[in-house]
């Protein structure tokens, strides 16, 4: 059974930061492509960012572009999103995913995780 369970979300202050953990297994993960989508309030869900781990490739979507940056640790089977000088904007359910991969289309993903709340204050 794949799955892929997220943590580390949290309410925070504006201009704060929050690491994001993607525990992942029932896969290959060292072979799979791990991304992170969010939805906001009132806003399209977007991709936030994308690992291709076979070859190392990263992708960043625009809006969070500068202030998050995506890892992994195949050892531990997880992946991460560390997200920083947050902002009320960025308040959203955060997804991670998996996919053969990278895709900027959130909904091209074969495999999610249930998602962890993210609230940024004013």
């Amino acid at each position: 059974e794949v799955q892929l369970v997220e943590s580390g979300g949290d309410s925070v202050q504006t201009g704060e930061s929050l690491t994001l953990s993607c525990a992942a297994s029932g896969f290959a993960f060292d072979g799979y492509a791990i991304g992170w989508s969010r939805q906001a309030p009132g806003k399209e869900r977007e991709v936030v960012s994308c690992i291709s781990l076979p070859d190392g490739a990263i992708f960043y979507g625009d809006s969070m572009r500068g202030r998050v940056t995506i890892s992994n640790d195949d050892a531990k089977h997880t992946a991460y999103l560390r997200m920083n000088n947050l902002k009320p904007e960025d308040t959203a359910v955060y997804y991670c995913m998996a996919n053969i991969w990278c895709d900027m289309r959130s909904e091209t993903f074969r495999y999610w995780g249930q998602g962890t709340q993210v609230i940024v204050s004013a």
